[in-house]
């Protein structure tokens, strides 16, 4: 069984910002499957769904982001998912848009719901799936004001495409393991 977390914060003047990412491509991907219903389960959003073979557990965390792990340490412990079975999507400031990076057992770099995850885990020696928002084209502008701000209308435009990638992305992780699909999918 593997545990896909899409970090964002839960509300809708949060719905479509660029900290949201990962709740988007959660959606996006249960969407694909069939939309399964949903439920709340130690303070996340919750739906179950096969990927190929896998049996996959996809989390949205209702903690904020600064908490996300307060959602995904409990669910590891309560469905027995190792560490190495855990992929966590997450927005990235330092890729250009729409680029994705795949890494694991990295530190934070700032990014606080990675932080709480890896905190509460006691190790950051899980998959991460980066997704690129850029950083803002003034270096004056807040980053914070930044993630929180919503995509631009060719952002918007070229989702579905960067999203459909994500999805292969996390398929490719389970069945050819992060080696391949890095090769395959960073940058």
């Amino acid at each position: 069984m593997w545990l896909v977390v899409g970090l964002g914060n839960p509300g809708g003047e949060y719905k479509l910002t660029r900290h949201n990412i990962g709740f988007m491509a959660v959606d996006y991907l249960l969407q694909g499957l069939g939309n399964p219903p949903i439920k709340n389960q130690f303070k996340a959003e919750i739906a179950q769904a096969k990927i190929g073979d896998h049996q996959v557990i996809f989390c949205k965390p209702q903690t904020f982001m600064n908490l996300s792990g307060e959602s995904v340490q409990p669910l590891m412990g309560f469905y027995k998912i190792p560490l190495d079975h855990l992929i966590v999507l997450h927005d990235e400031i330092d890729q250009p848009f729409a680029q994705m990076k795949i890494q694991k057992n990295r530190g934070h770099g700032g990014h606080n719901g990675i932080k709480s995850i890896s905190g509460l885990m006691g190790s950051a020696d899980y998959i991460r799936l980066r997704l690129g928002v850029g950083r803002p084209a003034n270096p004056q502008h807040n980053v914070a004001d930044y993630v929180l701000g919503k995509f631009t209308k060719e952002e918007f435009e070229q989702m579905p495409d960067f999203l459909n990638r994500a999805g292969d992305a996390i398929e490719s992780i389970m069945k050819d393991g992060i080696q391949k699909a890095s090769t395959k999918f960073n940058g």
